[in-house]
């Protein structure tokens, strides 16, 4: 986890119905309000390496699920902030080189939806081509969310955000990616080529991120809790 110097922090009744949870403070022009890092499946890194997964360490996932609740301050400006959160294939130790990512965010300054943006570190026959972190990335085409959550009469309360990502079988275009908000089926990615013919590593991290790309307008909070990652359907059961 990265703190962002503080502002990414567990703090008293900021959870749901006033419980616990992780409170994101970003101060007038702060672009890295820290992050989560989770690993899971099996690890270029090895059961024992930086990248240590909570389990299963020895499967290549080919399904996961994430949920997360989001609630943004009354008051809040400035649209989604962007970087929310994101699974990814990691096929190296070394530079962070992704085979995949599967991008959950908001788009463009003021945007107040959530969008679905795949993305792949290969080409269209399997051959890796990403070879450090956020690298010669071939975009797959952004879906949105129908539910602006960020505009200024949707802000202040809490959404459960849940998203599935499906790799495709080798060689086929059947890849996967989905977005529910509150149980609803916001958004939908199918027919998708993932990764051509690669089969080196499953998805195995899923960050929760705090990263906003023009920094943040003004001085402001939102609060995330219960953050789930599975192989099966989660749904918005705290």
């Amino acid at each position: 986890m990265k703190d962002g110097n503080g502002s990414f922090a567990r703090a008293d009744a900021v959870g749901l119905a006033g419980s616990v949870g992780m409170r994101v403070r970003w101060a007038p022009g702060q672009v890295d309000a820290g992050a989560l890092h989770l690993a899971v499946g099996r690890s270029p890194d090895g059961p024992d390496g930086y990248r240590r997964s909570v389990g299963p360490h020895d499967r290549d996932l080919q399904a996961v699920y994430w949920r997360l609740y989001l609630r943004n301050q009354e008051g809040w400006v400035g649209g989604g902030g962007n970087k929310l959160s994101r699974a990814t294939v990691f096929y190296t130790p070394e530079h962070w080189g992704q085979a995949m990512t599967a991008h959950v965010w908001s788009g463009g300054p003021g945007d107040e939806h959530l969008i679905l943006d795949p993305a792949s570190g290969t080409d269209e026959a399997g051959t890796v081509l990403a070879q450090s972190y956020n690298d010669n990335r071939r975009w797959l085409g952004q879906q949105a969310s129908r539910t602006p959550i960020f505009a200024p009469d949707h802000v202040g309360s809490w959404y459960c955000v849940e998203a599935f990502v499906r790799m495709n079988d080798p060689g086929l275009s059947n890849g996967e990616f989905r977005l529910w908000i509150d149980g609803g089926l916001e958004a939908e990615a199918t027919g998708l080529n993932w990764v051509g013919a690669y089969s080196g590593y499953g998805v195995n991290a899923v960050f929760v991120e705090n990263y906003w790309n023009a920094g943040s307008p003004v001085a402001q909070e939102r609060y995330l809790d219960n953050f789930v990652v599975s192989t099966e359907r989660i749904g918005c059961d705290p």
